[in-house]
């Protein structure tokens, strides 16, 4: 008679381990030789999709999802492809990583959308609503908490108390409404023009004066191409109102650099003026690339071309910086000939003027 050895035994048929994705394995045996799929289990409220249907949103989610990939890996590359040396590269640049993020973000979006409407079962979910108010012992025991504590307070037998602290909260209610009127009168025509078209008491031109200091620019010392000065009107350098929509940005620029869309006879020895207001909503654009002529708007990155008339060469806004007339006068200091020919700041700001204009017409277009 042998010892019974644990060793010996037949050893358990090893199992791999179930991979991540894949069905489980049949707990019973096939009949016949041939694998029936399981009957999907029935539950309350669930309605499986279509096969057909199911399918055809397989293929179609793939398909967006392959998409995304090309377009990620097309935006990578694009990133590696397209450099931004000048305006003409950063455009391409600019074009080819929008375009290819866009087609990802949609792609993966779609993709998305077409998984949950065609491939996922839809559920008749009902929700259950109970009785929220409280028991009647509840109600009665807060009430009488609630008078306990007004009898507590003294605010119906302190007169004094109670009459004081309704005076105190009284300026506060009105308070919203005094802020209303900040919401009007509507400006009308006031910010179709600004003070750069007046003339001092003695009947000059307003000088052009540096913000902050106060000091007027003489021509022959802002003579270095690629500077930037921000300034205001002679005799409004502190009137913020003023200052809003008439400050303005100085760039001196090579003669030979400055395009068609400058307008030449407002500029003076490559000096040329624009309005500091951005197009877009109104933000001071007051950032300079020396090495390609762009003046930036930090809020929204509406980019301008200071050579080109600042036309909108990037960003949401929709026209360009107005520029300003300039010339010296006899003592060589930059003055302002004139307005701007068209409203600053964003397009917003002429509604105003709009429904002016509607009401001096008697209401008629």
């Amino acid at each position: 008679m042998t010892d019974h050895n644990p060793e010996f035994e037949r050893p358990e048929e090893r199992v791999p381990k179930r991979v991540i994705g894949t069905p489980a394995a049949a707990t019973e045996p096939a009949l016949l030789g041939e694998d029936k799929p399981a009957a999907p289990a029935v539950v309350a409220g669930v309605k499986p999709q279509d096969p057909r249907i199911v399918k055809k949103g397989e293929r179609l989610a793939a398909l967006c999802f392959t998409i995304t990939f090309l377009a990620g890996i097309g935006f990578i590359a694009s990133y590696v492809i397209f450099q931004v040396g000048d305006l003409d590269g950063t455009a391409a640049s600019n074009l080819a990583l929008g375009g290819t993020l866009t087609l990802a973000l949609l792609g993966l979006a779609l993709g998305m959308v077409v998984w949950a409407r065609m491939v996922l079962p839809k559920y008749s979910v009902i929700q259950e609503r109970h009785v929220m108010a409280s028991d009647r012992e509840t109600r009665r025991d807060v009430a009488e908490k609630f008078v306990q504590g007004v009898e507590e307070s003294g605010f119906v037998k302190r007169k004094l108390l109670r009459r004081t602290l309704l005076a105190a909260v009284a300026p506060l209610g009105l308070a919203p409404v005094v802020l209303l009127r900040d919401l009007g009168p509507l400006p009308e025509t006031k910010l179709r023009h600004t003070v750069w078209g007046e003339k001092t008491k003695e009947g000059k031109p307003l000088r052009l004066l540096v913000e902050g200091t106060g000091q007027p620019i003489r021509a022959a010392d802002f003579n270095t191409p690629g500077g930037l000065l921000s300034v205001v009107p002679e005799g409004y350098e502190h009137d913020l109102t003023v200052l809003a929509k008439a400050t303005v940005i100085l760039i001196n620029l090579r003669p030979e650099e400055i395009k068609s869309g400058t307008n030449k006879n407002w500029t003076h020895n490559g000096i040329v003026a624009y309005s500091k207001i951005c197009t877009h909503v109104g933000c001071p654009a007051a950032l300079y690339e020396q090495n390609t002529h762009n003046i930036l708007c930090p809020c929204h990155q509406s980019t301008f071309d200071a050579t080109d008339g600042a036309k909108v060469v990037f960003g949401p806004a929709a026209r360009p910086l107005p520029q300003l007339p300039i010339d010296v006068d006899a003592e060589g200091y930059l003055i302002a000939t004139g307005d701007f020919p068209v409203p600053v700041g964003p397009s917003f700001w002429e509604r105003g003027d709009a429904e002016a204009e509607y009401r001096q017409k008697g209401g008629q277009v």
